[in-house]
């Protein structure tokens, strides 16, 4: 377990616990990135899986419109977790806690996607 994976996991401990009001701290901060995409985020992703070979996202023709593609779907995926999270069990931090664990490859193909970025590295 690298230390970006003990962050991390430390963060979303945190809110877990912190979840369990109407609002899904997780789900907003995964809404702000889909939609924003920051730097320290794809830094951080690039931590997560520094100890993994990555794989090389399909070379697609059109690199914005398969990455607004992908920026969609993760919204809605994101708003539909927001809303479960409004039941008194946090959904999200369980997710989280899955990803970071296991770190599947198809999630680091997904934030590449979402990132527009053809050379993942």
């Amino acid at each position: 377990m690298n230390s970006a994976q003990i962050k991390c996991l430390c963060v979303f401990a945190v809110f877990a616990v912190i979840g369990f009001g109407p609002v899904s701290p997780g789900c907003l901060i995964g809404i702000y990135i889909v939609a924003f995409r920051p730097y320290w985020f794809w830094a951080l992703a690039n931590s997560l899986y520094a100890d993994l070979p990555r794989p090389q996202p399909p070379v697609s023709t059109d690199i914005v419109q398969d990455s607004k593609q992908a920026r969609k779907k993760c919204f809605f995926g994101l708003l539909g977790l927001f809303i479960l999270d409004i039941a008194p069990v946090p959904v999200t931090p369980v997710v989280a806690f899955f990803i970071i664990t296991i770190r599947p490859l198809w999630f680091y193909r997904l934030i590449a996607r979402i990132y527009g970025n053809t050379q993942a590295s």
